[in-house]
């Protein structure tokens, strides 16, 4: 009975040792450089302002960070009639860390059909691997039944191949549906 109680107390020792290694307070394993850190700026910024449920929404974005710690994109939707959606997280590519020029895609955001007039915002920001968080800049886009999408697009996004960040997964809800559930 003794020899359990050694076993299991030394168990306990070590898991609290180890528990209490793993709660440095980052949870990126490079450490924080002295001193400052800036956080990242979206230097640019653009997507059409309306469009039809069926079609893909394109958001132009381009940011930097000196310090080239810049980690993910957060993508955040409030539906007018509906409310806040939950985030949307695009990790960014190693080189893409520093500084970088490109779009995400939304693809079918309404799912099925969305009244004609659904408005939204898309509050969107980009974090480092220490928690520091740019400005956040929001857009407006109304789903009509006409669409429109730039034929045009203003610098720096007017380049010939502008990539692909990543994708944006959030459906949107029709208010006036009723859900089913899956019962």
């Amino acid at each position: 009975m003794r020899r359990h109680r050694l076993v299991l107390g030394l168990l306990l020792v070590g898991l609290v040792a180890w528990g209490c290694a793993g709660t440095s307070g980052s949870m990126s394993m490079t450490p924080k450089p002295a001193g400052v850190v800036k956080p990242p700026t979206i230097t640019a910024f653009f997507a059409a302002d309306k469009g039809t449920y069926r079609d893909p929404i394109k958001v132009y974005l381009a940011a930097e960070q000196k310090d080239g710690a810049m980690q993910m994109i957060a993508v955040q939707v409030s539906q007018l009639g509906y409310g806040d959606y939950p985030s949307n997280r695009t990790y960014l590519k190693e080189d893409n860390r520093e500084r970088f020029v490109g779009y995400l895609q939304w693809n079918a955001p309404g799912g099925g059909s969305l009244p004609e007039g659904t408005r939204i915002s898309i509050d969107i920001s980009v974090s480092d691997r220490w928690g520091n968080q740019s400005n956040s800049i929001v857009l407006p886009y109304e789903f009509t039944s006409g669409g429109s999408s730039p034929s045009v697009l203003p610098a720096p996004f007017d380049q010939a191949a502008v990539p692909r960040l990543g994708y944006i997964s959030i459906v949107l809800r029709n208010p006036f549906k009723v859900q089913r559930s899956g019962k």
